[in-house]
């Protein structure tokens, strides 16, 4: 799915059938995303139904941002899809957020730079 900005989401089941009202829902819940950083290529969702595993931990949920600069990757378990989407949704948004922090944090306060023994050119 191609929104306004050239955003890309993609949607994938693994062990898992991907109904319209899901594709939808993790569609809406990622508009998010789409809306708090501009930067981003595109986002990968891949959610995993796995049924060996106990009630608690069935589907699994995998976000994969690729924005402009290191790439953001994260999972959530949880006993309902549309709740592991939630999760991770939610998860994927403090991650840019603290990534956001971060890089003002450098730019407000660059790292001082020494010019011990070094001859700076004489401005003419």
């Amino acid at each position: 799915m191609n929104s306004q900005n050239n955003n890309e989401l993609i949607v994938s089941g693994i062990h898992l059938e991907l109904t319209p009202s899901l594709k939808f829902f993790v569609r809406e819940k990622a508009q998010r995303l789409f809306r708090h950083e501009e930067r981003i290529v595109r986002i990968r969702v891949e959610l995993e139904c796995d049924r060996q595993q106990d009630v608690t931990n069935r589907f699994k949920a995998k976000g994969h941002i690729e924005i402009h600069g290191p790439d953001i990757n994260a999972t959530v378990e949880a006993d309902e899809c549309h709740k592991a989407v939630s999760e991770l949704v939610d998860k994927l948004d403090r991650m840019l957020v603290k990534r956001h922090q971060l890089h003002k944090e450098k730019r407000n306060h660059p790292h001082p730079v020494e010019f011990n023994g070094v001859e700076l050119p004489k401005a003419i």
